[in-house]
């Protein structure tokens, strides 16, 4: 089972690059973020010709996350059980067995702002609601643009002490591990300067200037079957690509 997640940056825009995708990887569950369009707007017809399901959660302009899949989607949650937010940024599913949790993370502007304020909180509810998520599903995939670099590996060094890289962002991470998951694309050997989001500006992906800020988590139950995590810098490579490469988990039994 390849479950993948990809900030597509505007689905309308991306959409002839996201169907060429699917058609050329076959992944089982694709969790996109930053759709930038209402629900009344999602291409579900071109994504059911593609052989997908599909369930979303929209915003004009700003927002918005989905998961595709190519099996039966059941028991969908949008956003954060009891946490008062009108930023459409999470829909969780079960496909095959598997709790997936699709989320698009605040971006939190600068150190200190008020929108770094609320990304700390969204950060806690949604560590307080994965915990309980847990305590049913055992197998569990949180997949989506954290917008962390949990390491200083995740980033270049331009990006000392901004936002993305700040202690409370990277505590918060970890507070996500410590519910007992694990970051599946660090379970392997990789290459040094791996990241999957980069600037448009300043020729930042031709020189590599980035970012490791879209994940997967899996949990403990999960664990034993993750056979390798990927990013797919393809699609980054593209004419008018989105700025992040989908990454990708395999599972198997």
């Amino acid at each position: 089972m390849k479950i993948a997640t990809w900030n597509v940056n505007s689905l309308k825009v991306r959409l002839p690059h996201l169907l060429d995708w699917l058609a050329a990887t076959q992944v089982d569950v694709v969790c996109l973020q930053e759709l930038k369009c209402e629900d009344k707007s999602f291409p579900l017809a071109e994504i059911e010709a593609a052989g997908y399901r599909a369930v979303f959660n929209g915003q004009k302009t700003y927002n918005g996350v989905a998961i595709l899949s190519r099996s039966e989607i059941t028991d969908v949650v949008r956003n954060i059980p009891g946490f008062d937010d009108e930023q459409r940024r999470i829909i969780a599913a079960t496909v095959n067995g598997v709790r997936v949790v699709c989320g698009y993370f605040p971006n939190g502007q600068a150190v200190g702002s008020e929108k770094f304020e609320y990304k700390l909180r969204w950060l806690t509810a949604l560590t307080d609601w994965l915990r309980a998520e847990m305590a049913v599903h055992a197998k569990l995939v949180l997949a989506g643009d954290y917008n962390v670099a949990p390491e200083d590996r995740d980033a270049t060094p331009e990006w000392h002490d901004e936002i993305h890289v700040s202690v409370p962002e990277r505590e918060a991470f970890r507070a996500l591990l410590a519910l007992g998951m694990t970051d599946a694309f660090r379970m392997f050997d990789q290459a040094e300067k791996s990241y999957s989001w980069w600037d448009y500006r300043m020729m930042a992906f031709r020189r590599n200037v980035g970012l490791r800020i879209d994940h997967l988590l899996v949990t403990d139950a999960l664990k034993g079957e993750v056979k390798s995590c990927v990013i797919d810098k393809a699609p980054r490579k593209l004419e008018r690509p989105s700025d992040h490469a989908p990454v990708i988990v395999e599972l198997g039994g």
